[in-house]
């Protein structure tokens, strides 16, 4: 009667409170009763109770029927169930008390108790008489069978093996199925319930909603997780039916799958269907908050980068507008330049940034939406391209200062050096040290004036750089002009003390060329002079040298008098210059009051060249008349028939002076005596006398012969005449010996002078 009243409490507390597996699960596990899948005749549902020999917990098997009896539908339990309670070993007393707490626990499902009996079979009369006597108040048969005649109830395909039967069942199996199911249900129960709250309150909520009530609207689990575990239950619970429509025993019916897996198909369908719906929703609603909080990202984001663009990076330009005076200032605002730029160059990577993000949710985002990112982007660009520009405009004005600077220091130092070479002294070393002193003036005159046309155009560049600068606001457009003007007045006042040192150093320029031509004019001039002292001392070198022969006759003799007398006069001319040049060479002296080396000594060698050039002109100009008048008288007595006799005797008589004078040397002012040519060269022309006076001679003897026009004396004479040959060959020999001699000694004179020079060289 206890064990009666326990049981009908357990049931009115199981029908109140739904159990779940995990709170139940040591129990579970034992294994104290089990729906194995297998279906009675009547298609109800086959529920097995195991009892064991230890003393079975009513509480933990009741507890386990109302966890069992809660997962059929309410259509299949109202086919009822079909107990099997194994009793095989177990005492009667339980299996009786089992057996009443099946009518208060599930008295209206219940249709049949199969009690299954052991082998050592009970006491006949108590259990028959009891289950006879209770069968009207329990609601349900009992009957007491043993093992192998329960397939008189129930097909063999659908009793486990325990019984003799074929059907497969695993209970841990079982067990861990249904606890992924249990947690896929509350799991994704519990997430629809939140995703619902959360789409709802999304829903009903303004669209500037406070952020930090955003961050609290997200569900307690991952959605794509409880998702995945659906379909993974799914996958499984559809594979294992269809694996089911194919087995049953040989010759049994198919088996078909218990009642609570069919339930279980459709409700995880039914809620991955609606988790997926929320889930899209809530998705939606996470793009639509994301793409808010982008926007509102975006849209402050872009108010930091127009807000410092537009003021400390636009101070930070105000602030410095100067040129710098020095190339060492104009590189210390470059590098201070530098530094804005990369205080800039951050806000710009944030504008591409920003720009991308824009430019990516345009293609995608709603009208309204488009338009927000259309204006923000367009203010970004605007503020953005114009302190670029500002950035670079400063930069070039930056650069072109540094260049005009470097340019005036360069000039600077080309005006320098200019003036360093006019204020030293220019010392007259000669002709060529003065040209190339003239032409490194000329080369830094030009140096000098490129440079300031390159500052003249690096300052003009520079002031049109400064002109396109872009314009400051109105509040600071007088300032910024301000300080562009002063900029400008110092680039003009560089311009121009660079023009006012040049112009000075050109006027000094232009003195010193003077000086320098007039230096070269006389260094000219002396060289002139010189040069034509050795002309005038080759002249009278060829004279003494070549000018020998007297010639053959007297037309011969005439036309050398003529050379003569022409070579002379390019002597003169040659002397005449010389003199113009020297008294030019005093009149330049005189201007740059300053004496020469070669002045002085320059004229006394030209008057001394050309008196001996004179002598040794006038001693070969009388050779020649003598030689004329000798030849003229010869070739008149040599062609008349009647020749007087006196005629004969001016003709050796002029032959002999001729010959006195071959032997006569030429006596220089200085008292050194020279002859004309070698003696070789004399005996020559000696010989040209001593034959013509020989035919003269031949033709006197003729005349006495035939005795015409010639007087007795004539054959003495001849005989002095032949005398006085003889007596002018032995004068010459000794005049050639003494030449030789002399030669001699100059060739020795000369071996001498270069062994000298060649030591110096040493």
């Amino acid at each position: 009667m206890g064990q009666q009243v326990l049981c009908t409490g357990l049931a009115g507390k199981m029908s109140n409170v739904m159990m779940e597996a995990t709170t139940i699960l040591p129990i579970l596990r034992k294994k104290l009763a089990f729906l194995s899948g297998g279906k009675d005749r009547r298609s109800g549902l086959i529920l097995t109770i195991p009892l064991c020999s230890d003393q079975t917990s009513m509480e933990e098997l009741s507890a386990t029927l109302e966890y069992l009896l809660s997962i059929p539908s309410d259509k299949c339990k109202a086919r009822g169930f079909t107990v099997i309670v194994d009793g095989r070993r177990s005492q009667w007393n339980i299996v009786k008390t089992v057996v009443l707490m099946l009518q208060n626990v599930i008295p209206p499902e219940v249709s049949l108790v199969c009690v299954v009996k052991p082998d050592e079979f009970w006491d006949k009369k108590v259990t028959h008489f009891c289950f006879w006597k209770e069968k009207d108040r329990l609601g349900f048969e009992v009957i007491l069978v043993s093992a192998n005649k329960l397939t008189r109830y129930i097909e063999p395909c659908q009793l486990t093996d325990d019984f003799g039967g074929t059907l497969d069942y695993d209970h841990s199996d079982w067990l861990s199925k249904r606890l992924v199911f249990e947690k896929f249900t509350k799991e994704s129960t519990s997430l629809l319930d939140e995703l619902s709250i959360i789409n709802e309150a999304d829903k009903s909520s303004a669209v500037d909603k406070d952020k930090a009530l955003d961050c609290h609207l997200l569900p307690s689990v991952d959605p794509e997780t409880v998702l995945q575990s659906g379909h993974e239950l799914l996958s499984e619970l559809q594979q294992r039916r269809f694996n089911g429509s194919e087995g049953g025993g040989p010759g049994g019916p198919a088996w078909c799958p218990m009642e609570e897996e069919l339930l279980a198909q459709p409700q995880v369908m039914k809620l991955l269907d609606s988790l997926r719906e929320q889930y899209t929703r809530y998705q939606e609603l996470c793009r639509q908050r994301s793409k808010r909080n982008q926007l509102e990202d975006i849209h402050t984001k872009v108010m930091q980068v127009v807000t410092w663009l537009q003021g400390p990076g636009s101070e930070l330009l105000k602030s410095h507008q100067a040129i710098g005076d020095s190339i060492r200032a104009a590189q210390a605002l470059q590098q201070k330049h530098e530094e804005i730029e990369s205080q800039h160059s951050e806000w710009f990577a944030v504008y591409v940034e920003l720009n991308q993000q824009i430019g990516a949710l345009l293609g995608a985002g709603e009208e309204e939406e488009v338009a927000e990112l259309k204006s923000l982007q367009q203010t970004l660009s605007d503020v953005c391209y114009r302190q670029a520009a500002q950035l670079e405009t400063r930069q070039n004005v930056l650069q072109a200062a540094h260049s005009f600077h470097s340019t005036t220091q360069e000039l600077s130092q080309q005006l320098d050096s200019l003036l360093g070479m006019l204020c030293a002294d220019v010392a007259p070393v000669d002709g060529a040290a003065i040209q190339q002193n003239l032409k490194m003036l000329e080369e830094k005159l030009q140096t000098v004036e490129a440079g300031q046309t390159s500052l003249r155009q690096k300052g003009a560049l520079l002031l049109e750089q400064m002109c396109g600068q872009t314009a400051w606001p109105v509040e600071e457009a007088d300032r910024s002009s301000e300080e562009q003007q002063e900029n400008a007045q110092q680039i003009q006042a560089v311009m121009d003390e660079m023009q006012l040192r040049k112009q000075r150093c050109e006027d000094m320029v232009d003195v010193r060329r003077l000086k320098m031509l007039q230096m070269v004019q006389l260094f000219k001039c002396e060289e002139d002079a010189l040069q034509s002292v050795e002309w005038l001392s080759e002249l009278l070198d060829a004279l003494l040298k070549t000018h020998v022969r007297l010639g053959d006759d007297s037309q011969e003799t005439r036309t050398m008098l003529d050379k003569h007398r022409k070579f002379v006069d390019v002597a003169q001319s040659t002397y005449d210059y010389g003199r113009q040049l020297l008294q030019a060479t005093v009149v330049l002296c005189q201007s740059l009051r300053c004496t020469t080396r070669s002045s002085g000594d320059t004229l006394p060698r030209l008057n001394r060249v050309w008196k001996q050039f004179s002598v040794s002109a006038d001693h070969r100009q009388t050779r020649l008349e003598l030689a004329l008048d000798f030849h003229t008288a010869a070739e008149t007595v040599l062609q008349e028939v009647c020749v007087d006799p006196v005629a004969l005797d001016d003709v050796d008589s002029s032959g002999k002076a001729l010959l006195d004078r071959l032997t006569t040397p030429v006596v220089f002012p200085d008292g050194t005596e020279h002859f004309f040519g070698s003696p070789s060269d004399t005996a020559m022309a000696a010989e040209g006398v001593r034959e013509r006076l020989l035919l003269v001679e031949e033709r006197r003897l003729q005349l006495q012969a035939a005795g015409i026009g010639y007087h007795d004396d004539g054959e003495d004479g001849g005989q002095e005449g032949v005398g006085l040959l003889k007596r002018q060959d032995s004068k010459l020999d000794v005049i050639g010996e003494e030449l030789n001699e002399r030669e001699e000694e100059e060739e020795e004179e000369e071996e001498e002078e270069e062994l000298h020079r060649d030591e110096q060289d040493c």
